[in-house]
């Protein structure tokens, strides 16, 4: 027969000599467990006889109950303890220099387009998005482009692979234009958005890359002229460059969706390595804009001599150039932190017509 003092002894002795959590947990097993050798004793009353089972039942089942009082308590102890190590050695000095925090900024780009949004959203437009990936129509047909014009050809523009059931060959974006079609196509005048976004054409250099990004502006309504036009702009540039008004001409030139079209500059001075507006003699393009073709609105289901309307489009890259003395496009793509850190905003500083734009 097993001597259950002694036995309890030994546990008691070895409950309180574990070191870890874990090594407690053996004792657990060894002493509870399915094998354990309280488990045993208690797995032996079935062979005792009644009168054994009751004298030894209410010892055994009390050395159960120590032991596994004893080893919650002591795994409460040893937890503890283990707590206060960790976090004496994860403790911090608050006295030390923090570790240099990485710091985001908001990328010139993003930084014009978000100012672009802003004035044009004050003056009453919505904006207005559409898919990268393009079909002909909208990209070329419905804004008027004859069938052999240019900008169809693959030495202009990037074609995707053709349909093998249909042939079509659907095409990244050349511009924002085509949200524009969709819009009137999809929506009753009158219709004032702008349409942000990224636009696609084979050209690269100091002032063009592959992608870019633009800001078209559509205006649909009745009697609309190019006084409303000039106006909407003029504006928009003064406001852009935070300036109180903007000396502007108006250059004739052709695009195959509006009719007249015109070039907006802006008069600059560029000596001294630097660009000075609304000074000295020369001139600057800014953007290109004119009044909505008629045909552009019957391919949109709208009747011309009913509806009259202005667009506009600009590149947002360029104009952050412009505003914020970036000599360079192709840096602007390149990821690199330095730069960025150098030509980036804050992220909390929205900008708003309000509390300035930059």
């Amino acid at each position: 027969m097993t001597d259950l003092n002694q036995l309890e002894l030994d546990l008691i002795n070895a409950i309180g000599a574990a070191e870890s959590v874990a090594g407690l947990e053996d004792i657990r097993v060894a002493a509870l467990g399915k094998s354990g050798s309280i488990s045993g004793l208690l797995k032996g009353l079935g062979a005792m006889s009644p009168d054994e089972r009751r004298e030894q039942g209410p010892l055994i089942n009390g050395l159960r109950d120590r032991v596994g009082a004893a080893i919650t308590a002591r795994k409460a102890e040893l937890e503890a303890a283990e707590l206060d190590a960790r976090l004496l050695a994860e403790r911090i000095d608050l006295t030390l220099p923090s570790r240099p925090r990485r710091k985001g900024g908001v990328h010139p780009t993003m930084q014009a387009m978000d100012e672009i949004i802003a004035i044009f959203a004050e003056m009453g437009f919505a904006v207005a998005e559409g898919p990268d990936i393009e079909d002909d129509f909208h990209n070329f047909t419905a804004l008027n482009f004859p069938p052999k014009h240019p900008a169809r050809e693959l030495h202009d523009t990037f074609f995707l692979k053709a349909d093998p059931e249909t042939g079509e060959r659907k095409v990244l974006r050349t511009h924002t234009s085509p949200v524009q079609v969709r819009t009137m196509m999809s929506e009753k005048p009158p219709i004032r958005i702008i349409a942000p976004g990224r636009t696609f054409r084979k050209d690269s250099d100091a002032t063009h890359t592959p992608m870019f990004h633009q800001v078209e502006g559509l205006v649909i309504d009745r009697a609309i002229h190019m006084g409303h036009l000039k106006w909407t702009l003029e504006t928009f540039v003064a406001r852009y460059f935070e300036l109180q008004g903007v000396h502007a001409r108006f250059r004739p030139h052709h695009f195959p969706f509006t009719e007249p079209s015109a070039e907006m500059d802006i008069r600059c001075d560029r000596s001294g390595g630097s660009l000075k507006l609304n000074e000295g003699d020369d001139w600057m393009e800014i953007l290109g804009c004119g009044m909505v073709h008629p045909n552009v609105l019957r391919n949109c289901g709208l009747d011309p001599d009913e509806w009259q309307g202005f667009a506009f489009g600009m590149g947002v890259d360029r104009l952050a150039m412009l505003k914020y003395g970036i000599t360079d496009l192709r840096p602007m793509f390149e990821a690199d932190s330095r730069w960025l850190s150098h030509y980036g905003f804050s992220p909390f500083a929205t900008p708003n017509p309000a509390s300035g734009l930059s």
